[in-house]
């Protein structure tokens, strides 16, 4: 990785993060807060726990369809506008779902709320190469991965809350002025990091061939694949949730703190542990090290399921250690597929983030309801994930080894 920034924010350092990370929360708020709903969403509208799952696998897929255009949309257009635009239809279409009375419209806002949820992560990774390079834009990463993390572990818990006070549709109105707040921030304080000059032009044969050339680089492809295969595995447990804390643990609907907290305490230590370990070890060292500590996890939550029944704190504890090798991973992973294509960073970020959202929606809409019946087999789920990831990243370091 170079060392020499691109182009430097003007903007103090800790602001920026709050404000990346703000944007990062966006995805995860808008999945984790409802999920204490379900059951009350599904008797209003009248509709099954099958029916209503794919108000999120919906979600997901609009999501990983439009990462494809947001970075690269940034990277013609700059970062600041496709940011306030997305967050404008975000806003807009949270009011959507917190009026909706029936299930297809309910669906239609979530599938627009995907289109504009994911551009704050996506374009954010940008932003972060375009201001920093190196160890600083590791530290960075991580320390944006840190203060990410707090939203998939309150989200539940103030969905709870609003639940029990007001009612499902309160979580919508609760989302929408979540991104009106982070409109008027981004309006007054985000910075510009991409120079016209250094913009690509909007036209489909350039864009077709950029995207062509990218999709057939196999270190880039690996890259991008084995991030999505790791959070797949958390990711399995947070859909399910529902089922974990109902059905396996025989809690409430105020409990989603005992999954969410231990889980994202984990995303934060390892994020923590990343940014200190950024100058003192390379990149592929860290991953390695992110990988042993996940695969550790694994194999202690098959053994645990395979031998006692679900019970806190043993089933929610191999989850938060996963979690901290993935984060510990993470930054690194996303650096070196940033690296690969300098000019095309928004397109490279969009191409992990497809990934990342595709098979995100393939946990939630098609493992998660085959899986979520039974400890063990979420247990061999987030195994399996972990194995393919793995692969991806075996497949990665010979690539590097070839002349």
């Amino acid at each position: 990785m170079t060392e020499t920034p691109r182009h430097a924010a003007p903007i103090a350092l800790p602001l920026l993060a709050v404000i990346l990370a703000a944007l990062a929360m966006i995805g995860p708020f808008t999945i984790d807060t409802y999920l204490p709903s379900f059951p009350h969403i599904g008797g209003d509208l009248r509709v099954t726990p099958a029916q209503l799952q794919q108000t999120l696998s919906l979600y997901l897929f609009t999501v990983a369809l439009m990462t494809l255009f947001h970075g690269t949309l940034s990277d013609s257009f700059g970062r600041r506008p496709v940011i306030l635009a997305s967050l404008l239809l975000y806003v807009i279409a949270a009011a959507g779902c917190a009026l909706s009375t029936s299930l297809p419209q309910l669906l239609f806002w979530r599938a627009v709320q995907g289109l504009a949820a994911g551009a704050g992560i996506i374009v954010g990774r940008a932003i972060i190469r375009d201001s920093f390079a190196g160890h600083e834009a590791q530290r960075l990463m991580s320390l944006v991965t840190m203060i990410f993390g707090i939203a998939p572990a309150i989200a539940p818990v103030i969905g709870g809350w609003l639940q029990l006070a007001f009612g499902w549709r309160a979580i919508f109105w609760f989302l929408a002025g979540y991104g009106a707040l982070l409109l008027l921030v981004c309006l007054r304080r985000l910075p510009e990091t991409h120079p016209v000059p250094a913009r690509q032009p909007f036209s489909a044969a350039p864009l077709l061939r950029s995207y062509l050339q990218l999709g057939g680089d196999p270190k880039l492809v690996l890259l991008c694949l084995l991030v999505a295969m790791n959070f797949s595995g958390f990711f399995l447990y947070v859909v399910s949730a529902p089922a974990v804390i109902y059905d396996l643990l025989g809690l409430g609907e105020s409990d989603f703190a005992w999954l969410f907290v231990p889980g994202i305490g984990g995303v934060m230590f390892g994020a923590y542990l990343s940014g200190r370990l950024a100058g003192r070890q390379t990149a592929l060292r860290t991953v390695s090290a992110g990988y042993l500590v996940m695969a550790i996890a694994a194999l202690a939550n098959i053994v645990y399921c395979a031998l006692f029944p679900p019970a806190l704190p043993w089933t929610v504890l191999p989850v938060m250690i996963y979690t901290a090798g993935m984060a510990l991973a993470m930054p690194s992973v996303t650096l070196l597929a940033l690296d690969l294509y300098p000019k095309l960073r928004g397109m490279a970020s969009s191409l992990q983030g497809f990934a990342h959202s595709f098979f995100a929606g393939v946990a939630a809409g098609v493992v998660s309801p085959l899986l979520s019946g039974s400890a063990l087999m979420l247990a061999c789920g987030m195994a399996g994930w972990l194995v393919l990831g793995w692969l991806c990243w075996r497949g990665y370091l010979r690539l590097l080894k070839r002349p």
